[in-house]
C-alpha cells in the first residue's frame, strides 16, 4: 500500500465520537414524535400554514384544535397541514394522548 493510500484510509478509520447535531428546525413545521409536538409552540403570520409531520414509530396521534377549528385524522405517518387566516392563539391536543398539547400563535 502506498503512503498516500495509508493516510487516506487512516483518516477514515474510527469515525467521530461526538454526538450528531440535531437537524435544524424547519419553519412552520411541527414534528409529532416521542409522544410530543416539537416545537410545542410556533409563531406564524396570518395566512401561514403549519405542517405537522407524524413520525412516532407507528403510534397514532392526531392534531385537534381546542376550539374545533381544525382536526387531523389519527395518523401514524405522513403529514397534516392547516392554514391560519385569522390572528390569535390556537391551542391543540392529541385525542388519544391528552397530555400532548401545543400552541400556534398567529400574528397580524
Amino acid at each position: 500500500m502506498s503512503a498516500a493510500a495509508a493516510v487516506l484510509l487512516g483518516g477514515c478509520a474510527g469515525g467521530s465520537t461526538e454526538p450528531k447535531a440535531p437537524a435544524p428546525a424547519v419553519p412552520d413545521q411541527v414534528t409529532v414524535a416521542n409522544r410530543s409536538y416539537t416545537p410545542q409552540s410556533i409563531t406564524i403570520p396570518v395566512g401561514g400554514t403549519v405542517t405537522w409531520v407524524f413520525d412516532d414509530g407507528g403510534m397514532a396521534h392526531d392534531v385537534v384544535a381546542d376550539d374545533k377549528a381544525f382536526r387531523s385524522p389519527l395518523m401514524e405517518s405522513n403529514s397534516f397541514k392547516h392554514t391560519f387566516t385569522e390572528p390569535g392563539t390556537f391551542t391543540y391536543h392529541c385525542t388519544p394522548h391528552p397530555d400532548m398539547t401545543g400552541t400556534v400563535i398567529v400574528t397580524p
